[in-house]
């Protein structure tokens, strides 16, 4: 782990993005709320804020972070859905790889969700697929006063 005890606390705001490739007809299931598990983007976006929180618990020699914010949007296109995190603290160090867990514990978890409708008849998954989960922004902030 890195000592980052000499550091100042400052404002630090991270923004991460990452999509998952399904079937339309997934698209237009999870849009109906017409899935066998519940609604598809909300246990999800529960999910990502949840794993942000629990980042220095699954990531090694990371820190535990006193996480002021962690949002999760979404975007909808005909075969894809785009997860949006943005996690903010002040703090010593930054949330970068809170908001890259973020998404991707996201998109895991529709994954989950709907992997039933994503199957072929041999059981396998060849439309579905996450990609591209980066980071889109990195903020850093002097507090006023400091």
């Amino acid at each position: 782990m890195v000592d980052i005890s000499a550091k100042k606390d400052v404002y630090r705001e991270a923004v991460a993005v990452g999509r998952i490739r399904l079937k339309k007809e997934t698209i237009q299931r999870i849009l109906r709320r017409e899935t066998a598990k519940g609604d598809v983007l909300e246990t999800a976006k529960i999910a990502g804020i949840m794993a942000a929180k629990k980042t220095s618990e699954l990531i090694p020699l990371t820190h535990q972070i006193p996480l002021t914010n962690v949002s999760i949007e979404f975007s909808i296109g005909e075969d894809y859905i785009e997860a949006r995190s943005v996690v903010s603290t002040v703090y010593k160090t930054g949330v970068e790889i809170e908001t890259l867990v973020a998404v991707a514990i996201t998109l895991i978890t529709i994954w989950d969700m709907i992997k039933e409708y994503e199957k072929d008849e041999s059981g396998q998954y060849p439309e579905i697929k996450i990609e591209e989960i980066k980071i889109e922004k990195k903020l850093k902030k002097d507090l006023p006063g400091n």
